[in-house]
């Protein structure tokens, strides 16, 4: 089999961000798996936190000068990169001053979700796609992490099918204990919509919370991964019902061979549906 081209999308990334479980696999698993002879891209939103002197960002103009209409709103995506010399790897940040532009990631100074973490993080997972199209590179996995990029899943197997960029793209998402309290914006489902995604397609968003777009990955994403040991019941039992390509929990000695061997494992799974 060929070595199929791995594009990862993280919600967190370290050093570009504090470590968190999240941000360390995000950093380490890109690397693993190329130094495995695949080829890899990696992105990550460009939150205000992001040191761009230190960490040497700078844009990419080629790629930058998109406008992404959300909620009836031109929204334009510029796109930054820098690069990870002791992994011989680079990281793309897609960023936008009204989405990115505070000192806080995804919550305020008391721990309150962003009001508007519903369009950032549609901005966020359609700008990567937007990007990856401009760069012409066919990615044959994209594998997500955190609930940021749950709407990755849907995006390719409704609304992008049809590009050829994505037509063969399969998607994997690995699931967190990342919950958050409450819901997001109430009209989320609505604002996500592009053509091709039609209302059964988001029911399960239309109360936004953590489970429901943990939900709404699991029905469009071409596999799943366990990412954490402490995964809730609802979630296991969700995730069994769905007939879903799975692979259980692996620890840091582990995960890199085993989401390897995973990918290739998706990739020629016919009985999965779009």
């Amino acid at each position: 089999m060929k070595k199929a081209k791995v594009l990862f999308v993280s919600q967190e990334i370290t050093p570009y961000l504090d470590e968190t479980y999240i941000s360390k696999i995000s950093r380490k698993l890109p690397q693993g798996i190329q130094e495995k002879g695949r080829e890899i891209r990696t992105f990550m939103p460009r939150y205000g936190v992001v040191n761009e002197r230190r960490n040497q960002l700078h844009e990419v103009i080629r790629l930058s000068g998109i406008n992404i209409i959300i909620n009836d709103t031109d929204q334009p995506l510029i796109i930054k990169v820098a690069s990870i010399q002791a992994a011989r790897m680079q990281v793309y940040f897609i960023d936008n001053e009204e989405y990115f532009n505070r000192k806080s990631i995804l919550t305020d100074k008391d721990g309150n979700l962003f009001a508007d973490n519903d369009e950032r993080s549609i901005f966020f997972n359609r700008g990567v796609l937007e990007t990856v199209k401009k760069l012409g590179w066919q990615p044959d996995v994209i594998h997500c992490h955190g609930w940021f990029t749950a709407l990755m899943a849907v995006y390719i197997k409704k609304a992008f099918k049809d590009d050829p960029m994505f037509a063969d793209t399969k998607v994997v998402y690995s699931i967190y204990n990342d919950q958050f309290e409450g819901s997001l914006n109430k009209d989320f489902a609505k604002k996500l919509k592009l053509e091709g995604i039609g209302e059964k397609d988001v029911a399960v968003a239309k109360d936004p919370t953590h489970f429901a777009l943990t939900k709404l990955a699991i029905d469009h994403a071409d596999g799943i991964i366990i990412g954490d040991e402490n995964i809730g019941a609802d979630v296991k039992k969700y995730l069994k019902a769905s007939g879903k390509p799975m692979l259980d929990y692996k620890n840091e000695s582990e995960y890199i061979d085993a989401y390897n061997t995973f990918y290739d494992e998706v990739l020629v799974d016919e009985s999965v549906m779009a």
